[in-house]
């Protein structure tokens, strides 16, 4: 596993002349790469890595990343935040070629800045790679251009303007790319709806199973794992297409079903509340309190009334 700690570490690797700046450069890169059957590039970096790019010669080749085959023939653009490891393998011999941008950012360029206490904030710094946002031609224009007047930045004489510029383009190329991923989110909306119908099914099935009793209550991380995507990417899907977090989500779900169970059996709200997942009934019916304003057993009494 390569570990970049500097930025001029990954420039050295990508075989591209010494970096202008130690905390931020603008790279600009236009690479071919042989890769063998059964290869496998895994890496991690200290620093912040935005990069708008295209792979051709694989256009009958899955390359993957973690588990995912990848379709990298689109201008795509991936946001790696620092120690986020990135896996790519093939599985035939192939000659790659990768060109396109990268913005790298240090931490520590981002010191005193409020931008240090706001970047985490946008989720798709925890999206997969496999979940990149594919930009459109206008798009793409746009994203370039900022990524330019970066270059141009940290290509000149350095004064006392010139972080505040940099951190206000910075700014704008993740405003605009929060834009455009909420635009993915609606024009890819039948596959959307399906991975929110698979959701639905593996809570349904995981209920129906009788394993929270002995696994305990679903999380968002095991239900991200089990449709294959980041549980940022989850959320941000979900919270898109019915206004909850996928905690929410599971929430409403696990409600529907304890009150299923309420209305229709005779079991006791501790067996209830063991049978969904929770260790305690105290856990249980303040969630329930909380979701429908009625205690479990006040709903059970109103249900029979």
């Amino acid at each position: 596993m390569m570990h970049y700690k500097t930025i001029s570490e990954w420039f050295d690797d990508w075989q591209m002349p010494k970096p202008e700046h130690p905390l931020i450069s603008v790279a600009e890169v236009d690479v071919t790469r042989l890769m063998r059957s059964g290869d496998t590039f895994t890496c991690f970096c200290d620093f912040f890595c935005i990069a708008i790019k295209r792979v051709t010669g694989a256009e009958d080749l899955k390359l993957k990343y973690g588990q995912q085959p990848y379709d990298f023939n689109e201008g795509i653009m991936s946001f790696v935040s620092p120690g986020q490891v990135t896996s790519l393998s093939v599985d035939k011999d192939v000659e790659v070629k990768q060109s396109g941008w990268h913005v790298i950012v240090h931490p520590d360029f981002l010191w005193n800045t409020p931008l240090a206490n706001t970047i985490k904030r946008y989720e798709f710094w925890d999206y997969a790679v496999n979940e990149s946002l594919f930009l459109s031609e206008k798009e793409e224009e746009i994203i370039i251009g900022i990524i330019q007047n970066i270059h141009r930045e940290t290509h000149a004489n350095i004064d006392q303007f010139s972080k505040q510029i940099i951190i206000s383009q910075l700014e704008s190329l993740l405003s605009y790319a929060e834009r455009f991923y909420n635009r993915q989110f609606i024009t890819r909306e039948k596959a959307n709806h399906h991975v929110l119908d698979r959701l639905k099914k593996e809570l349904d099935d995981y209920f129906d199973s009788g394993l929270p009793a002995t696994k305990g209550l679903p999380t968002v991380n095991d239900m991200a794992a089990l449709l294959h995507i980041s549980p940022k990417y989850l959320s941000s899907l979900l919270r898109m297409h019915t206004g909850q977090n996928t905690q929410h989500y599971i929430h409403e779900k696990l409600i529907e079903r304890a009150k299923e169970r309420i209305s229709t059996s005779e079991l006791s709200m501790s067996e209830i509340a063991y049978e969904l997942g929770f260790e305690h009934l105290q856990s249980f019916s303040r969630l329930f309190k909380a979701k429908t304003r009625l205690s479990p057993l006040e709903f059970r009494r109103s249900f029979k009334n």
